[in-house]
């Protein structure tokens, strides 16, 4: 079996009277996507939060290459190699493609960012930024305005800059929003290859583009997970059925 990058143990998270996340335990191995599935409000959001660092858990651990970085914060949890990709875009429209991309790898190198024209010819900030664009093939639109870009391009912009970090595993948050089925079918043919780079935990709504990426699927409602495992296997779970796949599978 592959080795666990990301291991949750037994996460549990409460809002007032409500568990959004109960006694979830589920990991992540080397060269696999891991998509977790559920109806709105299941609490796949929250998850996320807390495994990238933005919401604390009341209880439970999470351990990232061997490491138990609970009581991390988002940057320094980023700075290991923990990559996330947000449901709503967090690029900065009015910059181009490449200097995303360089705040990304800025980031990475712990140094102050400066915006004027020197840092556009920092060699240590633009070939690492080409390099990623390259990877997503966008590297002939390295000059333009992210708000320029289409909402594909914008998605493979986004995962260049977590790229950036050098990361040992991706989150990745509903990619599929907002597109259209080519370009769905586009960018799961992209993610299909970005496992070589990192493993991917995987939240999305497009049961096409998860059945077609997933190794393991885990299933969440009302903050459990009720089901895990391949893709076959969760198609047929009667629990999974009667809680969410429904006419879907």
């Amino acid at each position: 079996m592959a080795e666990a990058v990301l291991a949750l143990s037994r996460l549990v998270k409460s809002f007032g009277a409500l568990k959004v996340t109960d006694d979830v335990t589920l990991d992540l191995r080397e060269g696999e996507v891991h998509a977790l599935i559920g109806p709105n409000g299941a609490g796949k959001s929250t998850l996320i939060h807390e495994i990238a660092g933005g919401v604390r858990p009341d209880s439970g651990t999470i351990h990232f290459c061997g490491r138990d970085i609970g009581a991390l914060d988002t940057a320094a949890r980023a700075k290991l190699g923990l990559a996330r990709s947000f449901q709503v875009s967090s690029l900065l429209p009015e910059f181009s493609a490449l200097r995303n991309v360089m705040l990304a790898v800025q980031a990475r190198q712990g140094s102050s960012f400066r915006f004027g024209r020197p840092v556009m010819r920092d060699a240590s900030l633009i070939e690492p930024a080409m390099a990623m664009l390259e990877k997503v093939g966008l590297e002939d639109r390295a000059v333009i305005p992210a708000a320029e870009l289409s909402h594909g391009e914008r998605r493979k912009l986004e995962i260049a800059m977590a790229m950036g970090l050098h990361p040992r595993a991706f989150l990745l948050d509903e990619p599929m929003a907002g597109m259209g089925p080519e370009g769905s079918k586009s960018l799961t043919h992209f993610l299909d290859g970005l496992r070589e780079e990192a493993p991917i935990l995987l939240v999305e709504h497009d049961m096409d583009a998860v059945f077609a990426l997933a190794d393991r699927i885990s299933v969440l409602f009302y903050g459990r997970i009720i089901a895990s495992g391949p893709p076959h296997e969760i198609r047929k779970d009667p629990e999974v059925q009667r809680a969410y796949l429904g006419e879907r599978a």
